[in-house]
């Protein structure tokens, strides 16, 4: 029989704290609320005050359920308050010192058969749970914040952890209505783990003027659906409790360079740039706490500043290509008003593109998403061609053809022939250095990276790529043409995996690994990065999708460009690879897809 838990104890009613007091109190237990003195225990009333009230005005929790919950909460000053609860949770500060010198305390304390649990992110549980004289009683219990709305609960067991403590706190996950992922004491366990590589690797963007702040938080919420980008999530987190964790990961976790804290975190942690609890962190705030960014001295200016950059005039547009991407281009540019030329190799593959193109439009229309006159007036735009010669008089080139890097060459070098001068030359290209192709035309200047994520009607994102002999006029030009197809476009350098693919990729390797480790499984994982951190798909699922074989690819990639150890491609990717489990399209990956 699983252990009845009637009282709970909570130690730190900070932000996490306060969250887990709501959490267990909503679910009928009675909670035991901790602090070290009287104004912090008052703050911690406060905070579960506004967040229950919250809840009431947007009609989520009733007036009398909000009552009851209160009454089930009692406000104390030190740890004597527990001496009879059934399981206390330690929400204190992220240092070890600290959690130790609690537990020891709280074994003084407590009930003999009481459980402690900790709520770390970060830290040891096994050496958290030997400053106690019950080690096998001790767990870790980690909620994800905000506590009373996030699903997610990692319990942690430690190498002496008794079985009977992790299945009762298991059925008490469930009494909560929380998904819990059992898995063992390691740093970071799954969520974080994960998180903080690729939170760590979007800093290190900044700090070499890589790409803007908001571009790469606009390409990660574009690109991969994500709720937050990566700098507006860290000022969330707290850069300090980010460092903690990153620093507290490096160092036990194998000295994987990744996680070590990129050295623009530390400095502004130094400089009391902590995010939004401090009002300013990558972003300003319009005070300490409030959510509200205003604008600072880093703000990019408005859409109106593409004139004073310098952007071009474009009225005429030509595609190169029969593929999807091509397609997908140029109906994208004939919906938004440019005059298009399509070129395709011969006859037979411009009929085809033709009709593709048509048949998307019609689509549009039927789905209610285009009137016909607009579909009409876009097809009326289009001229079909399959000589290049008819580029003579285009504004702007968007080269789609093969990912192959030596035709990409030819055709830049035909380009330069027959386009007038101050034309802008945009390859679509994702996994070639965008360089190696403008030096192919005698015009680099003129040249950037256009690339468009699939479906390109649909996807609201383009990379817009400068390499180092770009003008700021062709990238001005670049970023205008995007706001007028009303896609976002973000510029970044030409580096391998612009930013989507480098933040992205680097992060599913790492969850290979971690399913390589036997640490847990593709399911659990894909539940944690879903329910912990709200992503869209969990990472395995996103593989199958995406296809082992193009994830090995970019991986690939991304390794030999930046030689770094972490980011070499997990051996089991390879061998899935190898054996031909390519995701969906094999009907096996990392799941079985064969009875879909």
């Amino acid at each position: 029989m699983a252990r009845e838990f009637s009282t709970v104890g909570v130690v730190g009613l900070g932000t996490m704290g306060a969250g887990i007091v709501e959490v267990f109190a909503r679910n009928g237990v009675d909670v035991v609320a901790v602090e070290i003195s009287e104004p912090a225990l008052e703050r911690g009333r406060a905070t579960l005050t506004r967040s229950t009230d919250r809840a009431v005005a947007k009609g989520k929790l009733a007036v009398a359920d909000r009552d009851a919950l209160h009454e089930r909460v009692h406000f104390a000053v030190g740890l004597d308050a527990l001496h009879s609860v059934d399981l206390v949770i330690e929400a204190v500060p992220e240092h070890l010192d600290l959690k130790q010198r609690i537990f020891a305390e709280l074994d003084r304390v407590c009930r003999p058969e009481a459980i402690l649990a900790t709520n770390t992110s970060s830290l040891s549980v096994t050496e958290i749970s030997v400053a106690t004289t019950r080690p096998n009683q001790v767990i870790g219990i980690h909620f994800f914040n905000p506590a009373p709305v996030m699903k997610l609960v990692e319990v942690v067991r430690t190498v002496v952890t008794a079985p009977e403590v992790v299945a009762d706190v298991e059925a008490l996950c469930a009494r909560l209505g929380k998904v819990d992922v059992t898995i063992n004491d390691r740093a970071g366990f799954i969520a974080n783990a994960l998180l903080f590589g690729y939170l760590n690797h979007a800093v290190a963007m900044v700090e070499s003027h890589y790409a803007a702040r908001e571009d790469i938080d606009a390409a990660m919420k574009l690109g991969c659906g994500l709720p937050m980008g990566p700098l507006a999530l860290m000022d969330l987190i707290g850069l300090d409790t980010a460092y903690e964790i990153l620093d507290t990961m490096y160092r036990r976790g194998g000295r994987d360079r990744r996680h070590a804290p990129v050295p623009l975190l530390k400095q502004m942690v130094t400089a009391g740039l902590l995010g939004r609890k401090s009002g300013r962190g990558f972003y300003t705030y319009e005070r300490p706490g409030s959510p509200v960014v205003v604008p600072d001295e880093a703000t990019p200016l408005a859409t109106d500043a593409a004139a004073a950059d310098g952007a071009r005039a474009i009225a005429k547009v030509g595609v190169v290509g029969s593929g999807t991407m091509a397609t997908g281009i140029v109906e994208v540019f004939a919906r938004a008003g440019y005059e298009v030329v399509s070129v395709a190799r011969g006859l037979e593959k411009s009929a085809t593109l033709r009709e593709a193109v048509q048949t998307s439009l019609h689509k549009g229309v039927v789905r209610g998403k285009l009137a016909e006159a607009d579909r009409d007036a876009a097809l009326g735009r289009i001229s079909w061609s399959a000589t290049l010669d008819h580029l003579a008089d285009v504004d702007l080139v968007v080269e789609a053809v093969v990912e192959e890097l030596s035709v990409k060459q030819a055709l830049f070098a035909s380009l330069d022939e027959i386009c007038k001068p101050g034309v802008v030359l945009a390859t679509t290209t994702s996994s070639l250095p965008v360089i190696d192709v403008a030096m192919a035309s005698h015009r680099p200047a003129d040249v950037v990276g256009l690339h468009f994520f699939n479906p390109a009607p649909v996807m609201p994102l383009v990379e817009v790529v400068r390499t180092i002999r770009t003008s700021p006029e062709a990238t001005a030009t670049a970023r205008a043409v995007c706001a007028t197809l009303g896609k976002t476009g973000v510029v970044c350098a030409d580096r391998s995996g612009f930013i989507v693919n480098a933040l992205l990729f680097p992060y599913l390797n790492d969850a290979v690994k971690m399913l390589e480790a036997s640490y847990s499984t593709a399911d659990d994982i894909d539940h944690a990065m879903k329910l912990g951190c709200g992503y869209p798909m969990g990472p395995f699922e996103l593989l199958d999708v995406v296809g082992l074989d193009v994830a090995l690819a970019i991986q690939r990639e991304l390794y030999l460009e930046l030689r770094e150890p972490g980011f070499a491609p997990a051996p089991l990717l390879e061998h899935l690879v190898t054996a031909g489990y390519l995701g969906r399209k094999a009907r096996r990956g990392f799941r079985d897809h064969s009875h879909h």
